[in-house]
């Protein structure tokens, strides 16, 4: 009878409303039909954020909402309101605020940081107005450089990579390497090189190397007539606190490596790879007096023949009295020939001009 009476008194009411009402609350009614259909049975009713959105705008349209809402309770259609709100006035009142630089000048300011750990973001800011035309406040610059380093809180010191470029006319580079014999016998290779010129100083091959045998390596380069004062090695047990003195006392400043930090010494390295992949790679050395010969002919080749393109391209050691060639386009001058003189039994072949002409 409760029922009854309560249908009969919606039934009288709806008499008394305009269309307009009637209309919204079928819409409502018949949308939270579609959602318990939509929803599997004896499951949580599930609601798109569209569902959201609609109860949201009918809240704001009718206000008997809260009699027909049946599928959540009237408290949770407010909180998505207030969500709503909450999203609506964050869009309305933000700002646009001042565009970011383009990605290219982000990362050029990136760079030169990295490139120069002495500059500040002023320095940076006066750089690309003066050099490249571009004005930007050093504030801005310092928005963009990483690790947020201002001009303050820069290294005080250069990089060891800087010091060895400004200092390359005057360092010596040295290390070991290891060759392998067809009988399976362990020879070590130790090299000294001149870091400015890439020229090989002095090689010798041993099976036992020694912090003496070492040190008398190093007296044979030194003739009086050496013009380097410093001297790069890493942190082998064999290069002891007396063999550093012993090279101080021939005026070498020793310069130590870091701890595991091959790169310090990147022009060893590098020249004990080329060794590797342009000679040792080929041959199989049988003793210890035949990779001397091997490597004797090859580091030759290497100071007098090979071209280095770090030099501009250039030798390391050009040969006295040798002609510099001057280029000709793409033609061979008339009269000269080219001759090939093949280096390791044709492993490698320099290449020269000779004139026709007896």
């Amino acid at each position: 009878m409760v029922t009854l009476f309560v249908s009969l008194l919606f039934s009288v009411s709806a008499c008394f409303r305009t269309r307009a009402t009637l209309q919204v609350e079928i819409l409502a009614l018949r949308h939270q039909l579609l959602v318990l259909q939509r929803s599997p049975n004896g499951h949580r009713v599930r609601l798109r954020a569209t569902d959201r959105l609609l109860w949201v705008w009918l809240s704001r349209l009718w206000t008997g909402w809260r009699f027909a809402l049946v599928i959540v309770k009237p408290e949770t259609l407010i909180s998505w309101h207030r969500k709503c709100f909450q999203l609506f006035w964050g869009w309305k009142s933000k700002r646009p605020g001042r565009p970011r630089i383009p990605s290219n000048l982000r990362n050029l300011i990136a760079e030169m940081t990295r490139s120069n750990p002495t500059w500040g973001e002023e320095r940076i800011a006066a750089e690309l107005l003066l050099k490249l035309g571009i004005r930007l406040s050093p504030r801005t610059v310092r928005r963009y450089m990483p690790e947020a380093r201002g001009s303050g809180s820069g290294p005080t010191s250069q990089r060891w990579m800087t010091f060895v470029r400004n200092h390359a006319q005057a360092i010596l580079a040295c290390d070991f390497f290891v060759v392998v014999t067809a009988k399976f016998q362990l020879l070590y290779v130790f090299a000294i090189m001149e870091v400015g010129t890439r020229r090989i100083a002095h090689f010798n091959v041993t099976a036992h190397p020694t912090a003496s045998w070492t040190l008398q390596q190093f007296r044979e380069v030194n003739t009086g007539e050496l013009t380097q004062h410093f001297l790069i090695h890493d942190r082998d047990s064999i290069y002891s606190s007396d063999f550093d003195s012993a090279l101080q006392a021939m005026d070498l400043r020793i310069l130590k490596t870091p701890f595991r930090a091959p790169q310090a010494n990147a022009f060893c390295e590098r020249l004990i790879g080329t060794v590797r992949r342009e000679c040792l790679d080929f041959l199989i050395p049988l003793n210890e007096r035949h990779l001397r010969g091997i490597l004797k002919e090859w580091m030759t080749h290497y100071n007098h023949g090979r071209p280095h393109s770090s030099l501009g391209p250039g030798l390391p050691d050009p040969v006295f009295g040798r002609q510099r060639v001057v280029a000709h386009g793409h033609d061979i001058p008339i009269n000269y020939h080219v001759v090939a003189k093949p280096i390791l039994g044709g492993l490698h072949h320099e290449y020269k001009l000779e004139s026709w002409v007896a």
